[in-house]
């Protein structure tokens, strides 16, 4: 369940959730970023708007073509996969049969959360290789039995990790918050308390970069917060309390005016907050309940959407963006149709492209005008979606959770040009780098390239 964040060339290090101030040079956003990226450094990808436009991938592939090396992944984890440099980095939790009790959590289950655990999980950060997917290192960084059984599409690994090329950042929510070096040596660790999500739901919020500060977006049923810490000591710089029932969505940073915000979709509001002291900047409501979308930032507007009993898509221009924006100037546009719940939107050359719900329907919208290109477009053999689409190379990639991925042309119009099938289950969205697309399965990771052969290396499971 699952989440447009850049840095300034000289002073700050990259995130991809985070988004780039304008430069001199006269390429997109997005471009830019991919330009000083080498790789996929966060779950939306180096621009935060899930593309990666200097990249050109396969746009077919099958368990016999196009797959450079396909390995398995040990236990269950449905975050995304990031990737810098030579490396790729994972988090999963892995089921032992070591007994350890009920979890502490006493409050009626919900029909479609899955039963709590009774043994013991280990809680692990991976690093593979780009080359040949074997395992550069594995990193056990907790163990503990669940509180939550969490929702039966979820897992106890959805938050995605982020990295700067030097440490990675992996964020297990109740299980903890780790800074791990290259080498995989945990670096700091936090303990941020025991989330209760709504309905035993799980956790799936991932950490932003932007800097030097690390952003953790703690929305549940109990205290919400907002965390910022030093990312190179794991130093508590300031904490915020937010008035909120629990969220999914993941903070991005966006430079304004030179002061960076941190913005965070949520239920209660959608808010802005300043970097630097944590004050709110501005908020705005709209939102349903159950928000898990990333907020997507381009040359000063934000989108934020959700889908859940309900439909909102908002356009935020953060120039002037103050107070509450309720009816205000500040909010473009807005769209209450169609909108995603579990996957994020994509944002590419001025098209946003989202599905309906958690279905194979997809919208295509003018992102400066909110007009609609086209909406209610069925992607016929795809099912159930959770991963978010990406995009490369004029192409729109949509990944169902029955492993098989649609290609289409970007465009104001809809056609398609390829579907692809694995023998996986699909909930993280791919990652995309050069000619390559990495593909997170339920079971296997997978590295597509063209003319690529089947190799999959002996790796015990542990």
């Amino acid at each position: 369940m699952k989440a447009a964040h850049f840095s300034y060339l000289a002073s700050l290090l990259l995130s991809g959730i985070l988004t780039a101030l304008p430069q001199v040079d006269r390429s997109s956003a997005s471009e830019r970023q991919t330009k000083t990226t080498p790789g996929w450094p966060s779950w939306r990808g180096p621009s935060g708007t899930g593309c990666a436009t200097k990249a050109s991938p396969p746009t077919e592939w099958s368990e016999q073509k196009n797959i450079k090396w396909k390995v398995p992944v040990p236990g269950l984890g449905i975050s995304s996969p990031i990737i810098w440099g030579d490396r790729i980095y994972l988090t999963t939790a892995i089921e032992t049969d070591r007994k350890g009790g009920a979890g502490d959590n006493l409050e009626a289950q919900h029909r479609l959360a899955a039963p709590r655990p009774t043994v013991f999980f280990e809680f692990v950060v991976l690093a593979l290789s780009r080359t040949d997917g074997r395992v550069i290192w594995k990193r056990k960084v907790a163990e503990t039995v669940p509180h939550e059984g969490g929702h039966s599409t979820n897992s106890h690994a959805s938050c995605s990790p982020i990295t700067d090329g030097k440490h990675v950042w992996a964020n297990f929510g109740s299980r903890g918050l780790y800074c791990l070096d290259s080498a995989g040596k945990v670096v700091w660790s936090k303990k941020l308390g025991v989330m209760r999500t709504r309905r035993q739901y799980g956790e799936a919020s991932s950490p932003a970069l932007y800097g030097d500060r690390l952003i953790v977006n703690w929305d549940h049923e109990g205290d919400s917060f907002i965390v910022v810490f030093d990312k190179r000591t794991g130093n508590e710089l300031w904490r915020r309390p937010r008035d909120e029932v629990t969220s999914w969505s993941t903070p991005i940073v966006v430079p304004v005016g030179g002061r960076p915000q941190i913005i965070i979709n949520a239920t209660t509001a959608t808010r802005g907050y300043d970097l630097e002291k944590g004050d709110v900047i501005w908020s705005l409501s709209g939102m349903t309940v159950n928000c898990i979308p990333i907020p997507i930032h381009v040359d000063g507007v934000v989108f934020v959407m959700s889908g859940y009993r309900g439909k909102m898509l908002q356009a935020v221009e953060l120039a002037n963006a103050k107070g509450k924006l309720d009816g205000g100037a500040s909010v473009l546009w807005s769209h209450e149709r169609s909108t995603s719940y579990v996957p994020s939107g994509l944002l590419y050359d001025g098209r946003l492209y989202f599905l309906r719900g958690n279905t194979a329907v997809l919208s295509c919208l003018d992102a400066t005008t909110g007009k609609v290109h086209y909406e209610g477009q069925r992607l016929r053999g795809l099912g159930s979606i959770y991963a978010s689409p990406v995009c490369a190379n004029g192409r729109i990639y949509i990944t169902s959770r029955k492993g098989v991925t649609m290609v289409i042309d970007h465009g104001s119009e809809f056609a398609k040009r390829a579907m692809n099938e694995l023998d996986d289950a699909v909930d993280a969205s791919l990652a995309i780098v050069g000619d390559e697309i990495y593909l997170r399965g339920h079971e296997h990771m997978y590295c597509i390239a063209e003319a690529g052969s089947v190799k999959v290396p002996t790796i015990k499971q542990r």
